[in-house]
């Protein structure tokens, strides 16, 4: 089963330095069809202007990763973390028992990114911040591990049973990935048009994939993937 979720579809507001859609229902957006896709909680696409952000705030119990597209974001947290993660790099943090974060762009230039949140396996856990350099050139034509709960996996760790995933692809290329027995997966297109198992998918669409041993991917134009795998 995939289930296409338009670009145009999705919730989201305007806030003037802040331009964000939802993926699912999230702050004032309610939609009782999208309010998650297994442990899967909140697929945010937001532009943030240059020289704004968001301001301290708290989170507990959640896995939080940031997929940057464009530009870069420099985060802060009440950790004594601090870091720039730049287009293309991921950074995630391990809410636990409780953390107070800002992120801002501190650029010249607008600010694209992916955040993703994914229920925890471990609540009450240590929070904790990473983040890494994910160059483009070591997922051509395949699938990179960025964040996963599984720690024979090379990417930054997370504490669920989950995976985050990477790929490019060349107009014309496929790639394939085998989806487990009872898992999920959603893949956004962060650049260009494919198809996934046959079905049209446009650049920051969403498809929700469940009961499909065999996901093949098909770039109608050059496209960079993001996908989460998760129960």
């Amino acid at each position: 089963m995939i289930d296409i979720r338009p670009f145009n579809t999705l919730g989201g507001a305007n806030h003037g330095w802040l331009n964000a859609k939802h993926h699912f229902s999230f702050a004032n957006y309610y939609d009782p069809n999208r309010m998650s896709w297994g442990r899967l909680r909140v697929w945010n696409d937001d532009e943030i202007a240059a020289q704004s952000g968001f301001p301290p705030h708290p989170h507990a119990d959640m896995e939080i990763i940031t997929y940057v597209r464009t530009g870069a974001i420099t985060h802060e947290d009440s950790m004594g973390n601090r870091g720039r993660t730049g287009a293309g790099d991921v950074q995630v943090m391990s809410a636990g028992t409780g953390v107070r974060h800002a992120e801002f762009n501190l650029e010249d230039e607008t600010t694209t990114l992916f955040q993703i949140w994914i229920e925890t396996d471990k609540p009450g856990a240590q929070p904790g911040w990473g983040m890494k350099p994910f160059p483009k050139s070591d997922r051509t034509g395949k699938f990179q591990v960025l964040a996963s709960g599984d720690s024979t996996d090379d990417a930054l760790t997370i504490n669920a049973d989950a995976r985050v995933l990477g790929a490019t692809l060349k107009a014309g290329e496929s790639l394939s990935y085998s989806l487990g027995e009872g898992r999920r997966a959603y893949l956004v297109p962060a650049v260009g048009a494919v198809e996934v198992n046959g079905v049209a998918l446009n650049a920051r669409d969403g498809a929700a994939i469940k009961d499909e041993a065999e996901i093949t991917i098909t770039a109608k134009a050059d496209a960079e993937l993001v996908m989460v795998d998760s129960l």
